[in-house]
């Protein structure tokens, strides 16, 4: 598929264009020293780690399972993990959706605090961060892997089944700049999350595995 970047990769998927399906497996280097990890679209996996391309075909080789499933499967994660140095973070869905044009569609205030506990802990994966507080719950934003715009919603357990998740994912793709879109993770198990996401106009597009340094 050629020498591209993951930024432009990503760029691409959030146009509805993906890596050929061709079950082949592209390693970059990391966008930055805080982020690797591994996406997989459809039969075809990109990982994103300052590793030998040679070291990561061959351990996935080494799998003897389905070598689709395996650039995100635990025997590959652990190695890649064990190799750099990281934890794996939870798989998760990765979804993308478009800017929306106008306000959002519920009060929302800024968060001035940064030591505020979504402040600190946003910080860690992504810069640029901006956290709103709306009546029962906080919506996050801010860039991550490859400098995407990412964002995540907490709802209150006191305000839950109300909507709530639906309308500051919304919320989040108004807060973009003209022409970008924003990726948001859900985990799988997380049914309500995942809803609420695709509710609000998110787009399915793999499923992601970060690395991080620490625990996460």
């Amino acid at each position: 598929m050629g020498v591209r970047g993951l930024a432009e990769i990503l760029a691409d998927a959030a146009g509805g264009v993906f890596p050929p399906p061709d079950g082949a497996v592209t390693v970059l280097p990391q966008p930055t020293p805080r982020e690797a990890g591994v996406i997989a679209f459809a039969a075809h996996a990109v990982v994103f780690a300052d590793q030998d391309p040679a070291w990561v075909h061959r351990t996935l080789a080494a799998d003897p399972g389905d070598p689709l499933s395996a650039p995100l499967c635990p025997p590959f994660l652990t190695a890649l993990a064990e190799r750099t140095g990281r934890t794996v973070n939870n798989v998760d869905l990765l979804s993308v959706a478009d800017r929306l044009p106008g306000p959002p569609p519920l009060p929302l205030t800024p968060v001035e605090d940064r030591e505020h506990p979504r402040v600190v802990r946003a910080l860690r994966y992504r810069e640029d961060v901006r956290v709103y507080q709306a009546d029962g719950g906080v919506l996050i934003l801010g860039r991550g892997v490859a400098g995407r715009w990412e964002t995540a919603v907490e709802v209150d357990p006191t305000a839950q089944g109300r909507g709530l998740g639906r309308t500051l994912a919304t919320a989040a793709r108004h807060l973009l700049p003209e022409g970008d879109a924003v990726w948001a993770q859900q985990a799988p198990g997380n049914a309500p999350s995942v809803r609420a996401f695709q509710a609000a106009g998110y787009r399915p597009v793999g499923a992601e595995a970060l690395l991080v340094l620490g625990r996460p």
